[in-house]
Protein backbone atom coordinates (compact mmCIF):
# COMPACT_ATOMS: atom_id res chain seq x y z
CA UNK A 1 0.00 0.00 0.00
CA UNK A 2 1.35 3.40 -0.92
CA UNK A 3 0.53 6.06 1.68
CA UNK A 4 -0.78 8.68 -0.75
CA UNK A 5 -3.67 6.45 -1.85
CA UNK A 6 -4.60 5.07 1.55
CA UNK A 7 -8.13 5.64 2.76
CA UNK A 8 -9.33 4.80 6.23
CA UNK A 9 -12.60 3.17 7.19
CA UNK A 10 -13.67 3.37 10.82
CA UNK A 11 -16.56 1.08 11.80
CA UNK A 12 -18.07 1.93 15.19
CA UNK A 13 -20.76 0.11 17.11
CA UNK A 14 -23.01 2.51 19.01
CA UNK A 15 -22.49 3.13 22.74
CA UNK A 16 -24.36 1.19 25.45
CA UNK A 17 -28.09 1.61 25.00
CA UNK A 18 -31.04 1.37 27.35
CA UNK A 19 -34.06 -0.91 27.03
CA UNK A 20 -37.04 1.15 28.29
CA UNK A 21 -40.37 -0.68 28.40
CA UNK A 22 -42.68 0.16 25.53
CA UNK A 23 -39.99 1.79 23.38
CA UNK A 24 -39.48 0.34 19.92
CA UNK A 25 -35.93 -0.79 19.10
CA UNK A 26 -35.27 2.04 16.63
CA UNK A 27 -36.02 4.64 19.34
CA UNK A 28 -33.97 3.14 22.19
CA UNK A 29 -31.82 5.81 23.86
CA UNK A 30 -28.33 5.50 25.24
CA UNK A 31 -27.98 4.28 28.79
CA UNK A 32 -26.16 6.49 31.30
CA UNK A 33 -23.00 4.46 30.73
CA UNK A 34 -23.32 4.99 26.97
CA UNK A 35 -23.59 8.75 27.42
CA UNK A 36 -20.52 8.77 29.67
CA UNK A 37 -18.41 6.54 27.38
CA UNK A 38 -19.43 7.64 23.86
CA UNK A 39 -17.21 10.76 23.89
CA UNK A 40 -14.20 8.49 24.50
CA UNK A 41 -14.50 7.12 20.96
CA UNK A 42 -14.22 10.63 19.52
CA UNK A 43 -11.33 11.43 21.83
CA UNK A 44 -9.52 8.25 20.73
CA UNK A 45 -9.96 9.23 17.07
CA UNK A 46 -8.53 12.70 17.68
CA UNK A 47 -5.59 11.35 19.72
CA UNK A 48 -4.74 8.87 16.92
CA UNK A 49 -5.10 11.33 14.04
CA UNK A 50 -8.19 9.58 12.68
CA UNK A 51 -10.68 12.42 12.44
CA UNK A 52 -13.22 11.44 9.77
CA UNK A 53 -13.88 13.53 6.67
CA UNK A 54 -17.34 12.01 6.36
CA UNK A 55 -19.69 10.25 8.81
CA UNK A 56 -22.41 7.79 7.84
CA UNK A 57 -24.72 7.09 10.75
CA UNK A 58 -27.77 4.90 11.21
CA UNK A 59 -30.87 6.97 11.93
CA UNK A 60 -31.69 4.98 15.09
CA UNK A 61 -31.72 7.11 18.25
CA UNK A 62 -28.83 5.29 19.94
CA UNK A 63 -26.52 5.69 16.93
CA UNK A 64 -27.49 9.35 16.50
CA UNK A 65 -26.74 9.99 20.17
CA UNK A 66 -23.42 8.16 19.91
CA UNK A 67 -22.59 10.26 16.86
CA UNK A 68 -23.41 13.48 18.71
CA UNK A 69 -21.11 12.54 21.60
CA UNK A 70 -18.32 11.52 19.21
CA UNK A 71 -18.82 14.79 17.34
CA UNK A 72 -18.50 16.76 20.57
CA UNK A 73 -14.93 15.45 20.83
CA UNK A 74 -14.09 15.96 17.15
CA UNK A 75 -15.05 19.62 17.51
CA UNK A 76 -14.64 21.88 14.50
CA UNK A 77 -12.58 19.20 12.72
CA UNK A 78 -15.58 16.88 12.57
CA UNK A 79 -17.93 16.86 9.58
CA UNK A 80 -21.70 17.11 9.71
CA UNK A 81 -22.90 13.51 9.88
CA UNK A 82 -25.16 12.03 7.23
CA UNK A 83 -28.03 10.04 8.76
CA UNK A 84 -28.86 7.11 6.50
CA UNK A 85 -32.06 5.19 7.24
CA UNK A 86 -30.76 2.28 5.14
CA UNK A 87 -28.10 1.42 7.76
CA UNK A 88 -30.60 0.45 10.46
CA UNK A 89 -31.46 -3.19 9.85
CA UNK A 90 -28.98 -3.56 6.99
CA UNK A 91 -26.92 -6.71 6.66
CA UNK A 92 -23.21 -6.56 5.84
CA UNK A 93 -23.72 -6.65 2.05
CA UNK A 94 -26.21 -3.78 2.16
CA UNK A 95 -23.97 -1.73 4.44
CA UNK A 96 -21.04 -2.33 2.11
CA UNK A 97 -23.09 -1.13 -0.86
CA UNK A 98 -23.84 2.09 1.08
CA UNK A 99 -20.11 2.52 1.80
CA UNK A 100 -19.41 1.94 -1.92
CA UNK A 101 -21.36 5.16 -2.63
CA UNK A 102 -18.81 7.26 -0.70
CA UNK A 103 -17.28 10.07 -2.78
CA UNK A 104 -13.62 9.51 -3.72
CA UNK A 105 -12.72 12.83 -2.09
CA UNK A 106 -13.33 11.22 1.34
CA UNK A 107 -10.07 10.04 2.91
CA UNK A 108 -11.42 8.85 6.26
CA UNK A 109 -14.96 7.50 6.60
CA UNK A 110 -16.66 6.78 9.93
CA UNK A 111 -19.67 4.43 9.87
CA UNK A 112 -21.77 4.16 13.04
CA UNK A 113 -24.05 1.14 13.15
CA UNK A 114 -25.31 -1.94 14.91
CA UNK A 115 -24.48 -5.54 15.76
CA UNK A 116 -24.17 -8.01 14.21
CA UNK A 117 -23.64 -6.06 10.97
CA UNK A 118 -20.60 -4.02 12.11
CA UNK A 119 -18.75 -7.18 13.13
CA UNK A 120 -19.79 -9.18 10.07
CA UNK A 121 -18.78 -6.35 7.71
CA UNK A 122 -15.42 -5.90 9.42
CA UNK A 123 -14.72 -9.63 9.19
CA UNK A 124 -15.71 -9.68 5.52
CA UNK A 125 -13.33 -6.82 4.69
CA UNK A 126 -10.34 -8.08 6.73
CA UNK A 127 -7.42 -8.75 4.39
CA UNK A 128 -4.75 -11.35 5.02
CA UNK A 129 -2.24 -8.64 5.99
CA UNK A 130 -4.47 -7.34 8.80
CA UNK A 131 -3.28 -7.19 12.40
CA UNK A 132 -3.87 -10.71 13.69
CA UNK A 133 -4.46 -9.44 17.24
CA UNK A 134 -7.03 -6.88 16.07
CA UNK A 135 -8.88 -9.42 13.92
CA UNK A 136 -8.95 -12.06 16.67
CA UNK A 137 -10.18 -9.50 19.22
CA UNK A 138 -12.87 -8.24 16.85
CA UNK A 139 -13.93 -11.77 15.88
CA UNK A 140 -14.41 -12.93 19.46
CA UNK A 141 -16.15 -9.83 20.81
CA UNK A 142 -17.53 -6.59 19.41
CA UNK A 143 -18.91 -4.78 22.46
CA UNK A 144 -20.63 -1.43 22.46
CA UNK A 145 -18.19 1.26 21.24
CA UNK A 146 -16.15 -1.40 19.47
CA UNK A 147 -14.18 0.41 16.77
CA UNK A 148 -12.46 -1.25 13.81
CA UNK A 149 -9.89 0.82 11.92
CA UNK A 150 -9.10 -0.29 8.37
CA UNK A 151 -6.77 0.95 5.63
CA UNK A 152 -7.89 0.69 2.01
CA UNK A 153 -5.86 1.41 -1.12
CA UNK A 154 -8.64 1.24 -3.72
CA UNK A 155 -11.67 3.37 -4.61
CA UNK A 156 -14.62 3.18 -2.22
CA UNK A 157 -16.77 1.87 -5.07
CA UNK A 158 -14.47 -1.15 -5.49
CA UNK A 159 -14.32 -2.15 -1.82
CA UNK A 160 -15.67 -5.69 -1.66
CA UNK A 161 -14.10 -8.39 0.48
CA UNK A 162 -10.74 -9.19 2.03
CA UNK A 163 -9.33 -5.91 0.71
CA UNK A 164 -9.09 -3.75 3.83
CA UNK A 165 -6.13 -4.03 6.21
CA UNK A 166 -7.36 -3.93 9.80
CA UNK A 167 -4.86 -1.97 11.85
CA UNK A 168 -6.74 -1.54 15.15
CA UNK A 169 -9.69 -2.84 17.09
CA UNK A 170 -10.34 -0.59 20.06
CA UNK A 171 -12.99 -0.33 22.73
CA UNK A 172 -12.54 3.13 24.25
CA UNK A 173 -13.38 2.91 27.94
CA UNK A 174 -12.45 4.98 30.99
CA UNK A 175 -8.86 4.33 31.99
CA UNK A 176 -7.93 2.80 28.60
CA UNK A 177 -5.91 4.44 25.81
Amino acid sequence: MSDHHIKRLLVLRHAKSDYPLGVVDHERPLAGRGEREAPLAGRWMVEHGLVPDYILCSDALRTRATCAWVGSELGEKGPTPYLDSRIYGAGPSRLLSIINETPESVGTLLVIGHMPTVQELSMRLASVDSSEDAVMDMATRYPTLGLTVMEIDKPWAELDGRDARITHFEVPRPGRG
